[in-house]
């Protein structure tokens, strides 16, 4: 699926941006439709990394997924956006941010929150691409007709804020690179 090729490019960027990382927390829902594991853990494994998978199928499973991460001495986490995970957004920064863990996530709200960067497509565009298919629906196009489209514009959000507060130096080639950067 789509998800699944931007979870490697995903962790090349965070290996980019953290090199001393090891251990990844994985935090998914493995009933999510676009679960981007095992993608995740090819490129993972390409790129030296380990995945310490941190299931959440409940908005209960939340206290015990992230303790058991902590536990497994985790270096960063990788969130997969689902809607268990972005209910939970504050509560995933905030663990992020108390146990100073760089935290990359699938769109730029993670970012915005105080994840270290997201990502993946631009939410805006996104929609703007849906009011056209609605307004071509609503001029009598048949749905079943309309092509399936994928996001053709993405986006790299980093958070100096955050960043800085984990201690970290962003290269300059990521930050060449980012669609936004947020310093304040």
């Amino acid at each position: 699926m789509f998800q699944d090729a931007l979870a490697s490019k995903r962790l090349e960027l965070l290996k980019e941006a953290v090199p001393q990382t090891s251990r990844v927390a994985f935090v998914w829902n493995p009933d999510h439709p676009d679960n981007e594991q095992k993608e995740a853990q090819r490129a993972a494994q390409a790129l030296g990394l380990q995945l310490h998978l941190v299931e959440v199928r409940r908005s209960d499973d939340f206290e015990t997924a992230l303790r058991a991460a902590k536990e497994a001495d985790v270096d960063c986490i990788y969130v997969v956006s689902s809607r268990q995970t972005v209910l939970a957004i504050k509560r995933i920064v905030q663990f992020a941010t108390s146990n100073r863990l760089p935290l990359v996530g699938g769109w730029g709200a993670w970012a915005k929150e105080g994840g270290l960067f997201s990502y993946g497509p631009d939410a805006i565009a996104m929609a703007a691409r849906a009011a056209n298919y609605i307004d071509k629906i609503l001029k009598g196009a048949n749905p079943a007709e309309l092509p399936v489209e994928q996001p053709h514009k993405f986006e790299l959000i980093i958070n100096l804020k955050t960043s800085r507060a984990l201690g970290l130096s962003i290269p300059h080639s990521l930050l060449s690179r980012a669609d936004e950067i947020i310093d304040s």
